[in-house]
Formats: C-alpha cells, structure tokens, sequence
C-alpha cells in the first residue's frame, strides 16, 4: 500500500494520495490500489440499496432531513485519514463505512474531520449524528454515550526500529516512555500502568504527534489499534518496527445517549454484513480480522 495520510517522521513526512471516497470510478479488483498509481482509493463499487423499512426509521432521528453527519479523527489510517489531492475529504474504512450506511438509510452521509477527544462531547452535545472513528465501545463510555458495534481490534505496540524496547504486555511499559493519542483506550491503559509502575507517558493531540515523538527519540513505544499500528509502520519506510498486540475489543459508533438512531443503525449494519458490504470494505483496506459475528447495541463486557 502507498501511505495517505500525512504522518509525520523524524526528518521524513510520508505522503501519497488517492482518490475521493465518493470516487466509485477505481479499481474493482479488490486488491487495495488502483490500476493506474497503485495507491489507495475509496472502496470501488459501494452502491447499497436504500432499504425502505430502515430509512422510514432513521428519518426522523437525523438533525437534518436528508443528511447523516458523522464525526471522524482524520489521522488514523486507514480507518480515517485525509486524500492527498482533497485536504477536506476523509477517507478510508469508515469514511466508507458512513456512505454504505447513509445509502441504506436513504442519507447523504457528510465525514467531518474532528478532533477524537471531542466526538463523544459533540454528540451530546447535538453537532454529529454519528462518531464513526475506530472507537473501542467500553463500559465506561457507555456511561455518555451510547455504541452501535460494527467491528474489532487489539492494541499493538511498535517502535523505532533501531530500539531493543519490545514491550509484549502493558507491564513490559514500565521505566519506559510512551506516546500515546488523546482521548483513546491506549492513552487510558499506558495511564493506568503509570499508577502501578513508573511510566511516562506523553499524550498528542493526534497520531501524527506521537509517531514524531517516536522517530524523534523523545519516546520509547508508541501504542495504537492494531490495523493502525500496522499501518504505521508499513509506511514508515523502515524507521518502525511492529511489537506484539494485546486485548481485542469492539469498535462501536458512537451516538448521543439515548438517540433513536441507535436501532436503524443496528439493522443498517447488519444489512451491511448479510449482503456482503461490510467484509468488501475490511477486504479492500486489509483488515483481515475485523469482522464480528453479532452487531449489538451497547455491546461492550469491560
């Protein structure tokens, strides 16, 4: 794969493009690239029937007739990310993700890059419709919000790859320094093992900022969702190396607390996985263990 998004390194910014995520005219081989480039394009061919019974339901949930917002941090490839050639188009699984969805929900799906730490608070706050941004779906952000589930992933550890740190477990982290994104589940468990043993532990606005911290020296170890750690390093052109991953966990969407969305979107997603959908866009980003075998509401154990 050529790297999409901007992600920053020592002295190196990776940076190829691709096309529009509305853009169908790509490649429909399936293999990830386009004919021409070899770069990485918008999952070809997503045109999913508008199902009468779902779109009946979900009209009147949506803040705007006839739109489905959804919130996304565009730093994250490749689940989000910007296209080269478009700095305000997002991109990658669930921008994907959001145009099957809307197009089922009878919608015009709008990706918003927002900043991750402040999609939660804007659903409640009314903004978005939907946060589709590879969040982990938690008991502890049920208390907020609620979470459609859609897919899976781990955390994985990677680090420069000239570093002898190899952490295999979070306890492998202690009298080290980790940099981690605000806002999400590694932040949260680099945090927790800070209270057990001495770990230092530096948080970014966005990934960009950590994977620098990285290549720059000024961190030991960083942590991500394991596609995106594998992502990472794949486009880091030999200065990361991949550790071990840990904890596989649901990604859910995120919407405001009690919405009546939460069960259109339910059916929207199964819909999704029965006609084939969903596993087409894990297939064309590479993420091979993604899928789940029973999309639920709120269906976090921890």
């Amino acid at each position: 794969m050529a790297a999409v998004a901007v992600i920053a390194f020592a002295a190196v910014t990776v940076a190829a493009g691709c096309g529009s995520s509305n853009d169908d005219s790509s490649s429909s081989s399936g293999t990830g690239t386009t004919a021409a480039a070899g770069e990485l394009t918008a999952t070809p061919g997503i045109n999913v029937a508008k199902d009468d019974a779902i779109a009946s339901a979900a009209a009147g949930a949506v803040q705007q007739s006839g739109q489905l917002s959804v919130a996304s941090d565009a730093t994250y490839p490749p689940m989000e990310f910007f296209a080269k050639d478009n700095s305000s188009t997002v991109i990658g699984a669930d921008a994907d993700i959001s145009k099957a969805l809307g197009q089922i929900m009878g919608l015009q799906a709008s990706v918003q890059n927002t900043p991750f730490d402040s999609i939660l608070p804007g659903l409640t706050a009314g903004k978005y419709d939907l946060g589709i941004s590879s969040f982990t779906d938690t008991l502890d952000r049920q208390k907020t919000n609620d979470f459609v589930t859609y897919a899976q992933a781990g955390t994985t550890f990677y680090a420069s790859a000239d570093s002898d740190v190899a952490p295999k477990t979070l306890a492998d982290l202690c009298g080290h320094s980790v940099a981690v994104e605000k806002g999400t589940t590694q932040q949260e468990d680099a945090e927790g093992q800070g209270q057990k043993c001495q770990v230092d532990v530096s948080v970014f606005p966005d990934q960009n900022g950590a994977n620098l911290a990285i290549s720059s020296g000024r961190a030991d170890v960083g942590m991500a969702d394991s596609p995106v750690a594998a992502y990472i390093v794949e486009q880091s052109n030999g200065q990361f190396k991949l550790g071990d991953a840990y904890g596989v966990a649901p990604y859910g969407i995120a919407l405001k607390k009690g919405n009546a969305l939460a069960q259109p979107l339910l059916e929207a997603v199964k819909a999704l996985y029965s006609d084939g959908t969903m596993q087409k866009i894990f297939d064309y980003w590479q993420l091979k263990d993604a899928a789940i075998s029973s999309p639920q509401i709120n269906g976090a154990t921890s």
